[in-house]
């Protein structure tokens, strides 16, 4: 069972969403909350503000509607750099700020952000230290178990973020090299989890209730945080909660709720985006809801192929008039 943990003024429920970027917008953040996720944080943020005009960054920076806490994830190198972005965040409604330093991609390591900062830990305590010091509201920090396999710090940038007054820690089961290939290393989890007090949700490999379950029990840690598992399947959420709770299977959704949820996603992602935009997004979420569904593939095809919303939505409800 998961319990309930504090957050600031806050408490929440350690079953959380990991921040991905071009993934979670606000649509699919919504999305997972009904679907039982207790917590999600938001796309990466540059902490550039002189970028925060350009239309990636609009969306990005839009919470409206959602639910407290509303968390909001930041990426840079430079310490005063993330700190004002912190504090402008927080003054545009953000009521928690989380500091990416587990993003593996190339355009963000090459400019020593994301996980590439792992590699200098005075230079994190700095970055962690300003940008707690900088807000009135908890600071987050989501991580990796190091930068490669000889150098495996996770446990001392995880003592470095507790001594910081960082309130809670994500830690992704890989090194930066590692990216998302071979298996996470809960074991590292584990040994993090054990140096530190503060809570700790584990991240990596998590696809199914019984993985959780077992990946709990494994690294002790406070909750779980899942990425790649929720693409296509955002109801994996009350499926895990479900399972926690009670060691037994939740009914799998049915094709008729299914069909709603995956209509109401695409309806939201055009009306988030606008016609342009939302079009483009929802082909990739119709591309990850289609490994889950059978006989998707032609579906999936010709859906790529529609330039208009009103195009998408006919035919998300005529496939699923077909299947039933």
């Amino acid at each position: 069972m998961l319990y309930p943990i504090p957050l600031g003024q806050y408490t929440i429920e350690p079953l959380a969403l990991a921040p991905m970027a071009g993934v979670t917008d606000r649509p699919f953040r919504q999305l997972c909350r009904q679907q039982g996720a207790g917590y999600v944080v938001s796309e990466m943020v540059t902490s550039d503000p002189l970028l925060w005009k350009t239309s990636k960054s609009s969306f990005r920076l839009n919470h409206a509607g959602e639910e407290s806490p509303k968390s909001v994830q930041i990426v840079g190198y430079d310490p005063d750099m993330l700190a004002e972005a912190a504090q402008l965040n927080v003054e545009r409604g953000a009521e928690v700020i989380d500091i990416n330093m587990g993003c593996p991609a190339k355009k963000v390591c090459n400019r020593l952000a994301g996980s590439a900062l792992l590699q200098d830990e005075a230079l994190v305590a700095r970055i962690l230290s300003k940008v707690v010091k900088a807000v009135s509201v908890p600071v987050t920090l989501k991580t990796r178990t190091g930068w490669d396999r000889q150098h495996k710090n996770g446990v001392t940038i995880a003592q470095i973020a507790e001594d910081s007054g960082i309130q809670l820690l994500a830690i992704h089961g890989r090194t930066r090299a590692d990216k998302y290939e071979g298996d996470a290393e809960y074991d590292t989890i584990r040994a993090i989890k054990q140096a530190v007090k503060i809570p700790v949700l584990a991240n990596g490999d998590i696809d199914s209730p019984e993985k959780a379950l077992t990946v709990l029990q494994h690294t002790g840690c406070d909750g779980i945080m899942l990425g790649r598992a929720a693409h296509g399947r955002p109801w994996i959420f009350r499926e895990i909660r479900h399972y926690l709770n009670t060691r037994t299977f939740l009914t799998p959704p049915s094709l008729q709720e299914r069909a709603d949820i995956i209509y109401q996603h695409v309806c939201a992602v055009h009306e988030f985006y606008g016609e342009d935009l939302g079009v483009r997004f929802a082909r990739k979420h119709i591309a990850w809801y289609g490994e889950y569904l059978d006989n998707s593939r032609p579906f999936v095809r010709q859906f790529h192929k529609l330039t208009t919303r009103l195009e998408q939505r006919n035919a998300v409800k005529d496939f699923f008039a077909a299947l039933s």
